[in-house]
């Protein structure tokens, strides 16, 4: 959802300079009447919406190595340097990218990938060899490493496809593969290649980002500046002052980070989802949360709007364990859960005798967005009843508490992978799995919504009325941009500037070709 802001100070106002008003999509538009020159008629022309002049700005101390960078800042120039495979958008729908064509066996376990006549910023093609080689290594990441929980191998095969094989059907393995494709000899390097429109040069006395020529793609892209100039990076405070007073034409900032710098100039304003998931986890070996009753009930004591009111209105309450941006979320279902006041969890606590119970609450201390939000979800459960005890925990306590279950509730956030796979919370050696959440039936509904993404309505079911996992919020980022600049512009989750080549997913699907004999050596 795109946001308008327009804030002027008192004294512009007063010499009267806001001459503009915004319209329904966030346009400029004039209130006066247009000038035309004499002899000429008033011709609506095509709007051009690409952007011919940009800066931006990243931290030189922190990685620009896509598979190494944690940092939403250097990230934001990512999607103009690599492509993926696929391409996904907002909505969290994917497109081919380096993908041409592809094919799923009718198990859906193995997925073969046909590679684009691509080329990286030096010429040399994009090969299979390097996409094995980077899902190699993006496996070990920080933070790609969860899009492999159920990849169990990626070869090279065929002159230039990559078969991925998984270990249960997925239907929509696609969505996880927009992972930057690296050449295979730079993985660690600080300024890989790719092969997207930009490429980094280093070599004067600041960075640019400059325009390849004789790019692979047939597409007009938003952004066709010939050189992207780069300002240093220092702090948020000094990324929003170059924002506002030296010409930085668009940033990204994270208004859930205590950090964050508040902007005060006339700007354009979108969100741009961050992947990152607030929940609750029920200890369900704790006296109060192996009640399935009480549980189960804890979703409508959540006043989810008012928490995600912290996030100065960039995150969406979820009451279901998905992105309210993704295809698999259903307000109707939603809506089942949501608060009501906490009247159906009080009297849920009082049927089963637990008022004046002790309740321990842990939340990671190190986090403060947390911590407030662990203190406000505490008054609901002291009007519920419980007599509460907040453990604020950082660093090694914090995580000893995790390991031995010393709690009744946790406050946790995870970053969850784009298909919304909930397996790492519901398997015994699941990731997520920090308070005995593991449950063989709803692990099995885990893996046939992978299968089959109509199921996922039966999983979310199932997930809120056994109550282990009460969700929360998904929380976004915030780009602003110069009033006028990004007239098209749709950020996508780790993807800002996306484009498309105009490519679907039901055009670049072909048949499998027959897997051939093993060859007799006799």
């Amino acid at each position: 959802m795109k946001r308008i802001i327009s804030l002027f100070l008192s004294c512009v106002l007063v010499l009267g300079c806001f001459t503009g008003c915004q319209n329904h999509d966030g346009a400029y538009e004039p209130t006066g009447d247009a000038l035309v020159m004499e002899g000429q008629t008033n011709v609506t022309s095509p709007v051009d919406n690409t952007v011919k002049e940009l800066k931006l700005t990243y931290y030189p101390d922190k990685s620009m190595n896509p598979l190494i960078s944690t940092d939403f800042t250097n990230r934001v120039l990512f999607s103009l340097i690599y492509q993926g495979l696929f391409c996904v958008d907002r909505n969290y729908n994917p497109e081919p990218m380096l993908c041409k064509t592809y094919s799923i066996s009718p198990d859906m376990k193995t997925h073969v990938f046909y590679l684009e006549n691509a080329t990286f910023s030096d010429g040399s093609q994009v090969t299979n060899a390097d996409v094995v080689a980077t899902y190699t290594a993006a496996r070990e990441s920080g933070y790609y490493a969860g899009r492999f929980t159920h990849i169990q191998t990626v070869s090279a095969t065929g002159e230039n496809s990559v078969t991925v094989t998984v270990d249960t059907p997925m239907e929509n393995l696609a969505i996880l593969l927009d992972i930057p494709i690296l050449k295979a000899d730079q993985l660690t390097m600080e300024h890989p290649l790719g092969s997207g429109p930009y490429v980094w040069d280093g070599s004067g006395s600041s960075a640019v980002l400059r325009r390849r020529d004789g790019w692979w793609c047939d597409v007009t892209t938003m952004i066709t500046a010939p050189a992207i100039s780069l300002v240093k990076a220092e702090s948020n405070p000094q990324i929003r002052d170059e924002f506002e007073f030296n010409g930085l034409n668009l940033v990204c900032a994270n208004p859930g980070s205590d950090k964050y710098a508040d902007y005060r100039c006339d700007y354009e304003l979108w969100d741009c989802e961050n992947g990152e998931f607030l929940y609750l986890l029920c200890n369900t070996a704790s006296d109060v949360f192996s009640n399935v009753s009480v549980r189960s009930a804890l979703t409508y004591a959540i006043d989810r709007e008012t928490i995600a009111d912290n996030y100065r209105g960039f995150a969406q309450p979820a009451s279901l364990p998905a992105s309210p941006s993704s295809p698999y979320y259903s307000q109707i279902q939603a809506d089942k859960y949501a608060y009501d006041g906490g009247a159906t969890f009080n009297q849920a606590v009082s049927d089963a005798n637990m008022v004046g119970k002790p309740l321990i609450f842990l939340v990671n201390s190190d986090d403060t967005m947390r911590a407030r939000i662990a203190r406000t979800i505490t008054q609901a459960l002291t009007a519920a009843g419980f007599v509460v005890e907040l453990r604020e925990l950082g660093g090694k306590s914090y995580r000893t508490a995790i390991g031995y279950r010393e709690y009744d509730l946790l406050l946790g956030q995870t970053r969850l992978s784009p298909n919304m796979d909930l397996s790492a919370f519901f398997s015994n050696r699941g990731a997520l799995n920090q308070a005995g959440t593991a449950d063989v039936a709803i692990y099995a509904l885990c893996m046939e919504a992978l299968a089959n993404q109509g199921n996922y309505y039966t999983l979310y079911q199932s997930v809120m009325e056994d109550g282990r996992l009460c969700p929360i919020l998904f929380s976004s980022y915030a780009v602003y941009a110069t009033r006028g600049l990004m007239t098209g512009l749709a950020p996508a989750r780790d993807n800002i500037f996306f484009y498309s080549l105009e490519k679907t997913m039901e055009s670049a699907r072909v048949t499998q070709e027959p897997t051939p004999e093993p060859t007799d050596p006799s």
